[in-house]
Parts: structure tokens; sequence; C-alpha cells
């Protein structure tokens, strides 16, 4: 078990080049505000794990592992790695905090997650992004490769189950919305025109088709942003937490699937079977499985990966809130609506708060800390005591996910 003793995030409004910030400095401010919240001290890190996906393309800088010392002197000597899984970036630094932590080597780690995004052109942002996909197999016509991608993920769910476009405009709406209520969401001052997720959707000056039946409303955005999380042993945050243990939030349960890198290859693999993507489906009840829980039933809510509104729509049958192929029904009865007996990304998800691609999955498990411990402000869900997390990265090539929970 993995106790989550803080953590911090900017504000995923900021555009870093727009105002002259140094990346590494805004890490620091991070790092400082992170180690604050949970009450520790740098000389109580034992160890750093930065999730990154695009330094080398976005600013031109490798060994993201050093950042943190580079920021913070009082960091040097400590053991420090940069981990790359695309989308799921933060997870898997995450992951490897939580192994060291396991095996006893250290008692105390920072987890950092950090993407700077908004300094390219967006089409030359899509050509750095579109390296996390298979490289000269798949793609190759498209002007914008993840929708693109993601928009034959569409197509194929059509093709096996049908899909009607209201139901992935209900969850931008809801998205969206709940951005609104999140002080530090990207599109939180965004205003829509009533009628923007019903009668215009199709409409092309209003909502402009980017690739295939995806709509520029459908899709996620560019996103900077940093996101730290102190993560520790049961027998440190017995010692050095000064709140009462049971109400802190700790990690009860994971999975961690990876497949091959084309979408075609995922897509023929799971002809035939229940789900589309059957090794996400795996990921989610293994997380289930280590935390001793059957299902969504004994859960309170999800933080899932939206890059674009068919992900998430994928991810409700994957958690096992409807039948294989029906996750529909989750939109229309209410389900992850706040309020509903299963809310969905109420913090707004990649749609509404930001996807800085190597920190949203440290951020979704802060949100997920956030929730059981009370803490979700606007966006919070009543009563929370156990939140899942699902973080993909390129088309479900790597896919993470946690439990997080409150008390025992």
């Amino acid at each position: 078990m993995t106790f989550i003793l803080g953590g911090a995030q900017t504000d995923f409004a900021r555009n870093f080049a727009r105002e002259g910030a140094d990346l590494a400095a805004v890490v620091g401010e991070v790092i400082d505000d992170a180690l604050a919240a949970a009450g520790v001290e740098t000389r109580d890190v034992g160890a750093i794990h930065v999730g990154n996906a695009f330094g080398e393309l976005f600013v031109q800088q490798a060994q993201m592992g050093a950042l943190p010392a580079t920021a913070r002197p009082a960091l040097w000597g400590v053991p420090a790695a940069r981990h790359e899984a695309a989308c799921a970036s933060g997870s898997i630094a995450l992951l490897a905090a939580m192994a060291e932590l396991e095996a006893g080597r250290v008692d105390c780690a920072l987890v950092v997650g950090v993407e700077q995004e908004r300094n390219v052109p967006g089409d030359v942002a899509a050509r750095h992004m579109g390296t996390a996909a298979w490289t000269g197999h798949e793609g190759e016509g498209a002007r914008f490769l993840w929708p693109h991608m993601f928009a034959a993920i569409a197509d194929e769910v059509d093709r096996r189950h049908g899909l009607d476009e209201r139901h992935l405009a209900a969850i931008a709406e809801l998205n969206l919305a709940a951005a609104r209520r999140n002080p530090r969401a990207q599109a939180r001052a965004w205003s829509f025109a009533p009628d923007a997720f019903g009668a215009a959707w199709r409409d092309d000056a209003r909502n402009p088709a980017i690739e295939g039946r995806l709509r520029r409303l459908d899709c996620g955005q560019v996103t900077d942003g940093v996101v730290a999380l102190v993560v520790a042993s049961p027998r440190f945050a017995a010692a050095r937490c000064a709140r009462e243990i049971d109400g802190v939030a700790r990690i009860t349960g994971w999975g961690h699937r990876t497949a091959g890198l084309g979408l075609a290859d995922k897509l023929a693999r799971s002809a035939g079977a229940p789900y589309l993507l059957p090794h996400v489906r795996d990921t989610i009840t293994d997380a289930y499985r280590r935390a001793g829980v059957a299902g969504p039933e004994a859960l309170d809510g999800a933080e899932v990966h939206d890059c674009f509104t068919i992900t998430e729509y994928v991810a409700l049958d994957h958690l096992g809130l409807t039948a294989p192929g029906e996750s529909w029904r989750a939109i229309e009865d209410g389900t992850i609506a706040p309020g509903g007996r299963f809310p969905v990304n109420p913090s707004g998800g990649l749609i509404g708060q930001g996807h800085p691609v190597g920190a949203s999955g440290v951020r979704m498990v802060l949100d997920a800390a956030r929730q059981v411990e009370g803490a979700a402000g606007e966006y919070q869900v009543p009563g929370a005591r156990r939140f899942a997390t699902l973080n993909i990265g390129g088309s479900a090539t790597t896919a993470c996910a946690f439990v997080v929970a409150r008390g025992s």
C-alpha cells in the first residue's frame, strides 16, 4: 500500500512560453507546494520519478529526471529517473516510485509529471505527439494524427455496436461543464452557446470536423502543466503524517498492461471479443483485484482518460459500468453525471481540465486523492471514499489504472 501524503499542480490555463516562465522554475514551485502539502522536506525524499513524454521535441530537453535537482539544489544526489509512455508517462513514473517503496529501498518518493506543449504552433504540436504512434506504419496521410487514430476507434465501435454522436456530445458537455467548477482547469472560463452540444454539434462553422467523425469539441486540449505527488510507505506515513492516518489517501490497487504500437493490430486481436481493448479491461480488473473490490459498484467515481470523447466512451464499459458495447446506457441514465451513482471526470478530465501529456496520469491520481479526502472543492463528489483512475498512452498501447481510497 502506498500513501499519498500531498500534491500540487499548476493552473492548466497557463501558457509557460507566453508568460516567459522557465520550465525548471515552474517545476521547482510545484515541488515546493507538494512538499508543503505533504508536510515533508527535501531531505525526506529518497527517490524522484519524473513522467515526461516529449521533452526532446517541444523544448529540446532530454534528461528530464534531473529537472527537480536543477530547480532545487537540495535535491542534488537524490536518485532520479525520467519515464516515457506517451500519455501514460506520469502513471509509469508513479508505478516506479511505488515499486521502490514496496521493495523497501526508500520510504518517501517524489513523483513529478511535466509537459510543455503550447510553445509551438498547433500543427507542429500534433506532429510531435504523433511520434507516439507506430511511426511510418499508420496515420501517414493524416494532418492531425491522434484525432485520425481515435476517429478510427470510433468507427470500429460503430461497426461492432453502433455509435450515436449525441453520446459523444454529451461527454464533451459534461466534462466542459465540470471544468467550470475547477479553479485549475484550462477551460473553466470558456463559454458555449445553448445549442453547442445539440443542434450545432454538426455545424462545420461552429464545431468543425478535425479528422473523420471527430469534431473540435470531441478533442482534448494542448496544455502546459506540472503536477507533483509525495508518496510514502505505511511506516513513513504513520510516523510523519500530521493528520489522522485513516483520513490520508492511499493507493490500494493498480493495473498496468502494454500492447503493441499499431492500432490495427489491437483491433484485429480483439475481433470477436466482448471488449474492444481487452488489455485495457484487464488493466482495470487487475486494479480492482489488487484493491480487493469486485467492480465499480464498490467505487464512488473515476478520473479517466478522455483525450477524445470516444476514449471516455470506450472506458465506460471497460470499467464495468455497462455490458460490453453498451457505454451509452451510462450516459443516458445519468450514471456518470454529477450526482449520478458513478461520476466520471468531475475535475473536467482532459477535455475540460487539460492534457499536459506527461503529467496527466499524476494529475488523475492527485484528483482521486482530493476526492477521497474531501478536498476537491466545488467538484467534490459527496462522501467519496474510493476512486479509480484510468490513464492510457498512444492508441491504448500503455494502460494504467489505480484505485485510491481513504481508510482501510
